[in-house]
């Protein structure tokens, strides 16, 4: 059983909510959903928009901790964390280095790949990084080094955003386009065909938990994309997943071990796509800032646990933490 938390024992609290990343949209949602729980649930919680108001502006108000409900950059990236470390302020989620790792993702898949954790293969291009022959010469090779369809998208951003499924090497210039928009880095990813699941982890160190996988089942028409994602109900979600319980569990140990090996703690999402033809799962990404909307997983994933939506929004406020804090509580685990 868990510790009863109080409410009143938490203090202030500020939920960060919008923020200016291309993901504004979806964290209003998220920080008003997180907000109205806390609330209900005794916090005396209020919302704060960094893109609205100066963070210094939390240590003048008393405020005791904050529950990060920001999604994308200066919220997902290790910005805000930064920012909250030096203001004193303990915050939900990872610490500055984890969310920097996790928010680039060719470095969250140089480190994965490190450990021995299954990852698509991929190209990193950078716009003007190099002459404009050989940046012909590296985009004429993707389809040789990847297969296709290939996945084309920003390196640092989240919610499918700038996202391309490429199925003819005519299209990549125009998806390459399309991912510059929103980062000068972009991925090129090779296509796992199969089932895309989710997995989303509770905890710090040896403290942390996998809770059970979320099977994805989108439409043919757009895919899993940002628009099915949050405004539309033609994705079917399965919690239980369904999968057979092996690789269930092989999709929970791949997740956690993935959270780990980031440094992640309080919370995440690790999403993956399962290789039809063999069974394999290959890890996408990690989400160190997931979605608290009416469409998120997180929460779905907790309800199958039996953590209601409200009980997980305490918990992870009550989570929060400083990375000296975190780092000292996690030597002292291991030191018993």
């Amino acid at each position: 059983m868990s510790a009863v938390i109080d409410p009143k024992a938490l203090g202030k609290v500020a939920v960060l909510m919008g923020g200016a990343s291309a993901e504004r949209r979806i964290s209003l949602l998220s920080g008003q959903g997180v907000l109205d729980a806390l609330r209900a649930g005794g916090v005396d919680a209020r919302p704060f928009d960094p893109a609205e108001r100066d963070l210094s502006e939390l240590r003048r108000e008393g405020i005791a901790r904050c529950f990060i409900a920001l999604h994308g950059r200066h919220g997902e990236d290790g910005t805000v964390q930064g920012a909250l470390e030096l203001l004193g302020i303990p915050y939900t989620g990872s610490g500055v280095m984890a969310c920097s790792v996790a928010m680039d993702k060719v470095m969250t898949k140089r480190l994965w790949l490190a450990e021995g954790l299954q990852t698509p293969r991929y190209v990193r291009l950078v716009s003007g990084a190099q002459d404009l022959q050989q940046e012909r010469e590296q985009i004429a090779a993707l389809p040789g080094l990847l297969g296709l369809p290939l996945i084309v998208k920003p390196a640092h951003e989240g919610s499918s955003i700038g996202v391309t499924k490429v199925t003819d090497a005519a299209q990549i210039p125009a998806a390459l386009a399309e991912a510059a928009k929103y980062d000068a880095e972009v991925l090129c990813e090779e296509f796992i065909d199969g089932q895309e699941v989710t997995c989303a982890v509770l905890g710090s160190g040896t403290h942390a938990r996998a809770l059970p996988v979320v099977l994805i089942v989108a439409p043919a028409e757009g895919g899993y994309d940002y628009q099915n994602k949050y405004f539309t109900d033609t994705v079917q979600y399965r919690c239980p997943s369904g999968l057979p319980e092996a690789l269930e569990r092989e999709i929970q140990r791949m997740a956690l071990a993935s959270y780990r090996a980031l440094g992640c703690r309080g919370w995440g999402r690790a999403d993956l796509m399962i290789r039809a033809r063999d069974a394999r799962p290959f890890l996408l990404e990690m989400n160190t800032s997931p979605g608290m909307t009416s469409h998120s997983l997180v929460p779905m994933a907790a309800r199958a646990a039996g953590i209601d939506y409200p009980t997980l929004c305490l918990r992870l406020l009550a989570s929060a933490a400083l990375d000296a804090q975190a780092s000292s509580s996690s030597m002292g685990r291991q030191g018993h």
